[in-house]
């Protein structure tokens, strides 16, 4: 059997991290990659992902020159985390015939997103017989995936609360100056007005693709607003120090509504200096649910592996827009991942 031909759409942080462990995995190759970056275009790949040899794969900006030269089975794409900003991206994969799989994080449920577009990606994909997922740890797994798992266990619920409190010391330091680490309250507070600060988003596509599974109609989602955490005493990372009284991190929680009562609740808390990593699920229901994994789960780690974990899902499943609650059980990969697949490779 032929190897899974991967392209890679955005070799960032994250879309560098997930192609050095695609390169490390058998049974699949990388054969192109896209990046609009100007330091990065028509260089080699291996050069940009630090490897110390060429792979001989040279980053393109031009995607359907890529994406028609290549013929890949799926790209890997990672640039934004907001819909309507990567939809046009998608599009162009989808009209190549290329399957996709996405860290976009309002993908992970678009249809809380923008139904239109949801609806456009799924009639693209469908004529032009692939499939598009976007998933990743949060959204796409910790905070909706695994809490549908959970509720199979129930047999009624009354309330689901989920907490993933994390230590962001231990994450990239983009991460850490994107959640206001270091900053005033004041300057954290312009950024958010500016938009340079935007939260934790998947929020509400946790929430809709949770109730979606329950068949829970909600009244509302109610997001609330983005709040600094303050630094009670002096805490730093290796690349950022935090003085006591200034921003260490954000928090902000988001609340489904049903019948006029919260029975969805989703905690997100990322700062440096967190005593006490974790990631909670909380069922109120026949029997109670408690889940706890201690520390949380690496989120950079983890969305490597949900992605790349998730290839032989995307290229077994029907045609069209699916969702994590969409697809079989998810599950590693760790042989041959020609074994995981059972046709649409090219």
């Amino acid at each position: 059997m032929n190897k899974v031909k991967v392209i890679l759409y955005g070799v960032g942080e994250v879309g560098s991290r997930i192609a050095r462990h695609l390169l490390e995995k058998e049974g699949i190759e990388i054969v192109g990659a896209i990046d609009m970056a100007k330091d990065k275009v028509d260089k080699d790949l291996g050069e940009v992902l630090g490897s110390g040899k060429r792979l001989g794969v040279q980053i393109s900006g031009n995607p359907d020159k890529v994406l028609s030269e290549v013929k890949p089975d799926i790209a890997v794409h990672a640039t934004g985390s907001f819909l309507k900003q990567v939809y046009p991206q998608l599009e162009t994969c989808i009209k190549h015939g290329v399957n996709v799989v996405s860290t976009c994080e309002e993908l992970s449920y678009p249809y809380a997103s923008d139904l239109q577009i949801a609806k456009k990606l799924d009639a693209l994909a469908k004529k032009h017989k692939v499939t598009v997922l976007g998933t990743g740890i949060n959204p796409g797994f910790l905070m909706d995936t695994l809490v549908i798992t959970l509720t199979g266990l129930c047999q009624k619920m009354e309330k689901i609360k989920v907490m993933r409190l994390m230590n962001a010391a231990t994450r990239r330091v983009p991460f850490q100056k994107k959640i206001g680490a270091g900053l005033t309250v004041d300057e954290f507070k312009e950024k958010i007005d500016k938009g340079q600060i935007s939260g934790h988003v998947g929020l509400a596509q946790s929430i809709s693709m949770i109730a979606d599974a329950l068949t829970w109609k909600l009244d509302k989602i109610g997001i609330d607003e983005v709040e600094p955490v303050i630094a009670a005493k002096p805490v730093s990372s290796e690349a950022i120090k935090v003085a006591r009284g200034k921003v260490a991190g954000l928090k902000q929680i988001a609340r489904g509504i049903k019948n006029g009562k919260e029975v969805i609740s989703l905690d997100f808390r990322a700062y440096i200096g967190a005593e006490e990593e974790y990631d909670s699920i909380d069922i109120d229901g026949v029997p109670p649910i408690h889940e706890k994994i201690s520390p949380c789960v690496h989120g950079d780690q983890g969305t490597v592996a949900v992605i790349v974990n998730s290839i032989p899902k995307v290229l077994n499943a029907p045609h069209g827009l699916v969702t994590m609650k969409d697809l079989p059980l998810p599950s590693a990969t760790p042989e041959d991942m020609r074994k995981y697949v059972k046709g649409r490779m090219k």
